[in-house]
């Protein structure tokens, strides 16, 4: 995916993922340090990607929680922290209901691999 058309979805995004674009990027295999791309995360194993360190805690509640759904992205979204104890997204959470759902239902839309 070329910055053009990246910088291009971020601007299409609802309102709430620019908290998600300080530390998550869309691209398809490109983890920033802070976390892990968000692209096609809609049905992904949870903490599943290569080359991404997840949290222990992370991994344990991937043991419980097998694929990121709509309703446990919006969960999560809501309060990153009561949903995975010791989580490391340093993030409070997305609080508004209408915007998770807008969110969630944003990134569950395919995205172009170029």
């Amino acid at each position: 995916m070329s910055a053009l058309v990246a910088a291009a979805l971020i601007a299409a995004a609802p309102p709430g993922f620019g908290e998600c674009a300080a530390c998550h990027a869309l691209e398809p295999g490109r983890n920033t340090p802070a976390g892990p791309t968000l692209h096609a995360i809609v049905g992904r194993p949870v903490a599943s990607l290569d080359g991404f360190d997840f949290s222990p805690a992370l991994r344990r509640f991937a043991a419980r929680n097998p694929r990121w759904t709509p309703a446990l992205l919006d969960r999560f979204l809501a309060d990153p922290e009561t949903v995975v104890p010791g989580t490391e997204m340093g993030y409070i959470g997305l609080r508004d209901p209408a915007r998770r759902r807008a969110l969630i239902a944003w990134l569950t839309v395919p995205r172009r691999r170029n």
